[in-house]
C-alpha cells in the first residue's frame, strides 16, 4: 500500500503543482476518503477504522502533511522547548523522572513543559505533537496512542516513547524489564515459603502492567503454582485503587499469605487497608511492591520492592533527545535492567495461615 501511495502522491503533486504545502483536502484525496474521514483519522477518532486510519496516515506522510502547515521537509525556527508528557502529572512516581528530563533540557539550554495527556486525543498532549508547538517529546504515557505517536514524530521532530515497543523514524522506544522484575517479584514470594500469591495490577491497556503481569506468570508456572482468580485484581497504579482492591481482597474472606502489588503507590494503599482491618504486615501477610518510589523507605513496616531505575531511565531519555535534535544516531531501542530491594514487608508465612 505505501508504494502505491507513494506513486499516487508523485501524481498527485506533478497533477495539482503541489509546490505548496499539504493540505488536509490533498491527504483525503490522495487517501480517496471524505475530508471529515481524513479529519477524524487524523485525530485518532474511533469512529473512523483501523484499515482506513493507516491510509490515511500514509497519505498524510507521503505529502508531508502536518497541522498548522508545518512541513517535515521544511526548515522550521526551534522552540528551544521539549514536552514531557505523561499519563498523570499526580504522584510521587514521577517526580524523579520529571527531575531528570528537566535537569537535562536545561543543560542543553531548553525549556521543559511538563503536560498530562488526560483527555487521549482532546489533550493538550496530543495538539502539543500534531501541531509541533514544542521541538520535540518524551512520552511515557499508556493512554496515548501508537496512532498520535506514528503520525506526530519524524526526522525533525524526534519522539522518546517510554514503556512500549514502538519503531518508524523519529522514535526511539526505551523499556525497562518489567517482565524480569515481575519475576523476580514473585520468585523472591515464593522462595520465602509463599505458595498463595496474589497480583494487584495496574490498567489492562498498560504494557508495564502486562509485563509485570507475564513475569508473575512466569515464576508462578515455573513454581508449579496455580493463579487464583480472586486474587487476581486491578488497583489502577494509584494508592486509592490499591487500598480499594485490597477491601475488596478482605471481603472475601480467606485471603492469600503475600500478594504482588504492581506498583509502590498501590502496596502504600494496601498497607492502609490492612492497618484498618487488623492484619499486620509481614507477620500475617507479606507484601512487595514495583518501582521503589522515595517513601517506601519511610513506610512503616518499610516496603520491599523491585526499583526501575527511573532517574537513569529519564536522563537517558533527554539525552537520546538531545542527540536527536541534533542529527546524531541513535539506537531503535533500549532496555533498563531492574533490582530487588530487601526492606520489611515479606517474612516467611506464618504456619497457621492458610486464612487470616
Amino acid at each position: 500500500m505505501r508504494t502505491e501511495l507513494f506513486e499516487l502522491a508523485l501524481i498527485v503533486k506533478e497533477r495539482d503543482g503541489l509546490n505548496r504545502m499539504a493540505t488536509i483536502k490533498d491527504v483525503a484525496k490522495l487517501a480517496g476518503v471524505a475530508l471529515s474521514t481524513a479529519s477524524y483519522a487524523l485525530s485518532g477518532d474511533h469512529r473512523v477504522s483501523a484499515k482506513t486510519r493507516e491510509k490515511v496516515i500514509e497519505a498524510a506522510r507521503q505529502l508531508n502533511y502536518h497541522k498548522n502547515g508545518f512541513a517535515m521537509d521544511l526548515k522550521r525556527s526551534r522552540t528551544n522547548t521539549i514536552a514531557l508528557i505523561l499519563a498523570d502529572l499526580s504522584g510521587p512516581f514521577y517526580s524523579e523522572l520529571i527531575r531528570s528530563v528537566q535537569e537535562v533540557a536545561l543543560s542543553n539550554g531548553y525549556d521543559l513543559i511538563a503536560c498530562s495527556s488526560m483527555g487521549e486525543r482532546d489533550s493538550t498532549a496530543v495538539r502539543f505533537l500534531r501541531e509541533k508547538r514544542v521541538d520535540g517529546a518524551v512520552v511515557l504515557a499508556y493512554n496515548m496512542t501508537d496512532e498520535v505517536l506514528h503520525a506526530s514524530a519524524g526526522p525533525n521532530f524526534p519522539i522518546i516513547a517510554m514503556d512500549r515497543v514502538i519503531s518508524g523514524e523519529g522514535l526511539v522506544s526505551i523499556i525497562v524489564d518489567g517482565e524480569s522484575g515481575g519475576y523476580e517479584a514473585t520468585r523472591y514470594l515464593i522462595d520465602k515459603g509463599h505458595h498463595k500469591v496474589a497480583y494487584i495490577g495496574g490498567p489492562s491497556n498498560s504494557f508495564a502492567n502486562s509485563l509485570r503481569y507475564q513475569g508473575f506468570l512466569r515464576a508462578m508456572k515455573e513454581a508449579g503454582l496455580e493463579e487464583q482468580a480472586k486474587w487476581r485484581l486491578s488497583g489502577g497504579f494509584i494508592r486509592d485503587g490499591g487500598y480499594k482492591a485490597t477491601k475488596m481482597m478482605l471481603m472475601q474472606g480467606e485471603l492469600p499469605t503475600a500478594i504482588f502489588y504492581g506498583n509502590d503507590e498501590m502496596a502504600i494503599g494496601g498497607l492502609k487497608a490492612f492497618e484498618e482491618g487488623g492484619i499486620r504486615v509481614p507477620e500475617d501477610i507479606s507484601i512487595i511492591g514495583f518501582d521503589d518510589i522515595e517513601l517506601t523507605e519511610f513506610i512503616q513496616p518499610p516496603l520491599t520492592t523491585i526499583r526501575q531505575p527511573m532517574y537513569e531511565s529519564g536522563s537517558l531519555a533527554g539525552h537520546l533527545l538531545f542527540q536527536m535534535l541534533n542529527g546524531e544516531s541513535v539506537n531503535e531501542s533500549y532496555k533498563l535492567n531492574v533490582q530487588i530491594i530487601e526492606r520489611q514487608s515479606v517474612s516467611a508465612p506464618a504456619k497457621s495461615n492458610s486464612s487470616v
